[in-house]
């Protein structure tokens, strides 16, 4: 039977309990941490995945989904120890810009202080 394609949707974990299609970039994870950069810039046009990635990169590293790695069997990053024994273990912030599409600066700072905000509550 195939699988139905889940356009639009940012959590990795509601595609992967509800059997969306998807093509594992779990290998992402993997080079990312190998590489240790300081910083980071993923720069993509618009619908090219990046806050489904940071959302699967958040949903591995974060200390809140520790214990919750069997969403990552059968996956690349899972094949690795080193890997499995990695989950879960880092403070992760999320932030997601996505949704903030003001037409000014002041209201572009504004909502981006809304964000963090909302955060820290």
């Amino acid at each position: 039977m195939a699988r139905t394609v889940g356009i639009g949707i940012q959590s990795f974990e509601k595609i992967i309990v509800n059997n969306y299609f998807y093509i594992d970039k779990t290998d992402f994870i993997k080079e990312w941490w190998e590489n240790g950069d300081d910083v980071t810039l993923i720069t993509r046009p618009r619908r090219f995945g990046k806050t489904l990635n940071m959302n699967m990169l958040e949903r591995f590293l974060s200390v809140k989904y520790k214990g919750q790695g069997e969403i990552f069997e059968g996956m690349s990053i899972w094949k690795e120890e080193k890997y499995r024994r990695l989950q879960g273990t880092y403070p992760v912030i999320f932030l997601s810009f996505a949704d903030i599409k003001e037409s000014t600066a002041f209201g572009t700072k504004k909502r981006i202080c809304q964000i963090i905000e909302e955060k820290r509550g």
